[in-house]
């Protein structure tokens, strides 16, 4: 994969629009979700669908395209992920029914699963310090994107209602392919691996229970039996899977890769960061929308987008930040230092959340562990990656990432019901996402000495 010319030099930008593009369009969700479920007639944690649905898919995606599309598939792979998201983005701007809507959103979400397949496009096409540059900045555009994609989706469905905001989308995606198809290289490489079906069934059977389980248990009842078997039976089917693919000649993820030294840290920050970011976007909407008496701001859907906008600008202030450090200091601040940043802006918003200033600042905050977080994890875990696993094994730290946005979309709304709703619910729900990040942040600094005694170990 030699681009040349005119494509060489527009490579970058087509994989950066690539990637920020997808971002806007699953950003469809979020801000929209209130709005949703007044337009349908349906519950909060139903119209969370909207969103959840995008990322499920998404996380499903990821494996199956990162193994499909190795090789001459990589490509027409892209191509046609970019097809299916314009189509989705059209079909949700048919005013139909919600599951119709549902349906265009999970056709979104394989847009998500492009990313690992930008990045390494740009491993292919670029080296040395212009490839790290090129890896940090796909890997921060989706935060980039969604902050763009928050109050730009916001105003047009605030002008237009929800079809103008899907419209827009549409147009975006097919902008996208038509870039794509013009500057995106061919491979010359080898055909592509084979793909794992029976382990991708296992896992999107067990991801979509445990998801049912988490979505619905406040309407089903937590004690119920619908609620315990579908969460049981998601566990086990999610057992299963990783007993499958432990035995697997050709697995949908390698697992065992996942765990070594210098891949372990990301893999476990991708999956706690992903859950803490859109617990903190999911609780913020429903802070901004909701008009509760001693809970809420009360103001419009506009406001809903536009407190992203502090998020994404420190993000991208945050991923040139970590540059420095990672230059000056070293890597092994990154991850930890990203963890501590969301925990700050976790805890700020779970004590002080009365004034829109407040918000905004908590966003701000997290925006900066974002940039430390999300634009690190790849430029960490690729030097330890043989080269022809380095897409399967950023589309597993992309599942870990899109799992955590899953389960933290779903998991936030439940959870704030669960410990009584209203300000309650909200502040304790934002205190267990600080636990959490608390945790990663130690896990981090343990993973991270491990890898350093290995490398260590094995020098002349």
């Amino acid at each position: 994969m030699t681009p040349r010319g005119g494509q060489q030099r527009l490579l970058l930008p087509t994989l950066a629009l690539l990637t920020t593009i997808t971002a806007v369009v699953s950003s469809l969700g979020a801000p929209l979700v209130p709005s949703i479920a007044a337009a349908y007639d349906v519950r909060l944690t139903t119209a969370q669908w909207s969103l959840t649905a995008t990322l499920l898919t998404g996380a499903l995606a990821t494996p199956v395209v990162g193994r499909f599309a190795s090789g001459r598939l990589r490509r027409p792979t892209i191509l046609a992920g970019l097809m299916v998201v314009t189509a989705g983005t059209a079909l949700a701007v048919v005013p139909s029914t919600y599951g119709v809507l549902v349906a265009g959103r999970a056709m979104q979400g394989v847009g998500m699963a492009l990313l690992p397949l930008a990045i390494a496009v740009a491993r292919d096409a670029l080296d040395g310090e212009r490839m790290s540059r090129a890896i940090a900045l796909l890997s921060v555009t989706t935060v980039a994107g969604a902050g763009l994609g928050y109050p730009l989706t916001a105003l047009v469905a605030e002008v237009g209602g929800l079809p103008a905001a899907y419209g827009l989308g549409t147009v975006l995606a097919a902008a996208t392919l038509a870039m794509a198809w013009r500057h995106l290289p061919a491979s010359d490489d080898a055909a592509s691996m084979r793909v794992d079906w029976a382990g991708a069934a296992l896992l999107s059977s067990g991801m979509l229970a445990v998801l049912l389980a988490v979505s619905e248990g406040e309407v089903w009842g937590w004690d119920s039996p619908i609620t315990i078997g579908l969460g049981a039976a998601g566990a086990v089917l999610l057992l299963v899977f990783a007993r499958w693919t432990l035995r697997s000649a050709t697995p949908l993820v390698d697992l065992r890769m996942a765990v070594l030294p210098g891949i372990a840290a990301p893999n476990l920050v991708a999956f706690v960061g992903g859950l803490g970011m859109y617990s903190l976007l999911t609780l913020a909407v429903v802070l901004v929308r909701a008009d509760e008496p001693g809970f809420g701001l009360g103001l419009p859907v506009i406001v809903a987008g536009l407190i992203l906008v502090p998020y994404s600008v420190m993000s991208v202030l945050g991923n040139q930040l970590a540059r420095v450090v990672r230059t000056r200091l070293g890597p092994a601040l990154l991850l930890p230092t990203g963890c501590l940043m969301f925990l700050g802006s976790t805890m700020l918003l779970a004590l002080a959340h009365d004034r829109l200033w407040q918000l905004l600042l908590a966003m701000a905050i997290g925006g900066v562990g974002s940039g430390f977080t999300f634009s690190s994890l790849a430029v960490l875990m690729v030097p330890h990656v043989p080269q022809p696993e380095t897409g399967s094994a950023m589309a597993f730290n992309q599942v870990l990432r899109y799992l955590g946005f899953t389960i933290g979309s779903a998991l936030s709304v439940a959870l704030v019901a669960a410990y009584g709703g209203g300000d309650r619910g909200f502040r304790a729900t934002l205190l267990t996402v600080s636990s959490i990040f608390a945790l990663a942040a130690a896990g981090a600094v343990v993973l991270d000495r491990r890898t350093a005694r290995q490398t260590a170990s094995i020098q002349p």
